[in-house]
């Protein structure tokens, strides 16, 4: 993606969006009782689901496509999956799906981008155990005509496709099928698709998500009304972030009021060690989001141990923890 046009888009959008979310206008859904913000640690001791144990083995890694649509807003969605074969290498298309019910993550991109663009980081999710289910939003992926204020209609279209993903558990034929545990799912998403996974959590709550991950994101627009049961909370962020500053990150991570915790990135900026395998921080991101979804999603208290120890390693990101 063009890292210094999105970022001017962006900037355009958090300006109208923020006007939007502090009007006081009472437009903005927000169903359920919110719950009070904190900053401090939490109360609740653990993940939604039940304890489990995260698969110890990484998987191969198979990919394929569909497409849905939610009225006239088509949504072609790429899905990474743990696959029969050995672990390692490029995924590849008509693999067979590993043995197994795998938690499921929907992942949205930012400003300017395609899932395709984010293939390192997922593909390191679903060698790990994870359904990741990315969609290609209409008017905010790269190639199309961008309407920077239709971030606002992607929390809807999000659980739109976690919808038709988790139908693929039950639909006879489909390679998938068993293959969901669809009691275990997770929110992710970077830049304008971190506003995109703050809003499933707030305004558009969707009470199907145990967890979240929100990588170089922000609250305006879709507000930290954060509401429903708790979901723990991974926030990731650079310092010299550009694009999305690390204050307004850090603000809505300060209001999240379930068990959280936020990678801070010291020399990190708006997407490179999401991106690039040759940054120091890719490793750090990859690794502490795996354990992060480990814990939260497979319930796996082992996980909750080796994360801190993954957000220190090399010395490139600091850790707050309040999981």
């Amino acid at each position: 993606m063009c890292v210094r046009r999105t970022g001017v888009l962006l900037a355009v959008l958090l300006t109208v969006v923020g006007l939007v979310g502090c009007s006081g206008s009472g437009d903005q859904r927000r169903p359920g009782p919110a719950a009070a913000p904190s900053t401090g640690p939490t109360a609740t001791p653990g993940p939604l689901v039940p304890p489990g144990v995260a698969p110890a083995r990484a998987f191969a890694v198979g990919v394929r496509d569909i497409t849905v649509e939610r009225s006239d807003r088509k949504l072609p969605v790429t899905i990474w999956y743990p696959a029969t074969g050995t672990a390692g290498g490029t995924p590849t298309r008509g693999r067979s799906a590993a043995d197994g019910r795998f938690p499921v993550v929907i992942f949205s991109h930012g400003l300017s981008a395609r899932p395709a663009d984010y293939q390192l980081l997922l593909t390191r999710w679903a060698a790990a155990g994870f359904v990741v289910a990315a969609p290609t939003y209409p008017h905010t992926s790269r190639g199309v005509q961008l309407n920077v204020l239709d971030v606002l209609n992607q929390p809807a279209d999000a659980s739109y496709v976690l919808t038709r993903v988790l139908a693929l558990d039950g639909r006879a034929g489909d390679p998938l099928r068993g293959r969901l545990a669809t009691d275990r799912v997770a929110a992710a998403g970077h830049s304008a698709g971190g506003v995109t996974t703050i809003g499933l959590f707030t305004a558009s709550r969707d009470p199907r998500l145990d967890a979240g991950v929100v990588l170089a994101g922000s609250a305006l627009g879709v507000g930290t009304a954060f509401a429903g049961a708790a979901a723990p909370q991974l926030y990731v962020h650079g310092e010299r972030d550009d694009v999305v500053s690390y204050a307004e990150g850090k603000a809505a991570y300060d209001m999240v009021p379930w068990p959280k915790a936020m990678l801070s990135l010291p020399e990190g900026d708006h997407g490179r060690s999401l991106l690039r395998k040759g940054d120091p921080a890719f490793p750090v991101v990859g690794d502490t989001t795996v354990e992060f979804l480990r814990w939260s999603l497979y319930g796996d208290p082992a996980a909750k141990r080796r994360l801190a120890r993954e957000a220190t390693a090399g010395n490139v990101a600091v850790l707050d923890d309040h999981l």
